[in-house]
C-alpha cells in the first residue's frame, strides 16, 4: 500500500478525488485545504490549495499518474508516493480489493 499526495487549486480537489475514485484507482482519498509556499520565477508565491491524500496499491500507482497528468489542473503535476512500512491487515485487504489494476 502506499499513499500518494496531490494538490489542485483550492476547491477542485473533491472533483479530482470522485474521478480517481471512479476509475477505481484509489480506495479512499482525504481532502485538505492547505497554504503553500513555493519558489517560481524569482517569487515566493502563497496560495491555498487542496492536498489529495490517496490511499492505493503500489502496483496501481504508474496507472493513477498516468490519470492524474492527463487530468491535471497545474503544468507540473505534484504527486508524490510515500510507502506504507505496516498498517492494519484488514485495512490493507479492503484496499485491495477496492481497486483496480486496469489500465486507463
Amino acid at each position: 500500500m502506499i499513499i500518494v499526495l496531490v494538490t489542485a487549486p483550492k476547491g477542485k480537489g473533491e472533483e479530482l478525488s470522485k474521478r480517481v475514485l471512479e476509475k477505481r484507482l484509489a480506495t479512499y482519498v482525504s481532502i485538505s485545504t492547505i497554504k503553500s509556499m513555493y519558489w517560481k520565477e524569482n517569487n515566493t508565491i502563497y496560495e491555498e490549495e487542496d492536498l489529495l491524500i490517496i490511499k492505493t496499491r503500489k502496483a496501481i500507482f504508474d496507472n493513477l499518474s498516468d490519470f492524474i497528468k492527463k487530468i491535471y489542473l497545474y503544468k507540473i503535476p505534484k504527486i508524490v508516493a510515500i510507502n506504507i512500512i505496516d498498517a492494519n491487515v484488514e485495512y490493507l485487504s479492503w484496499v485491495e480489493s477496492e481497486t483496480s489494476l486496469k489500465k486507463i
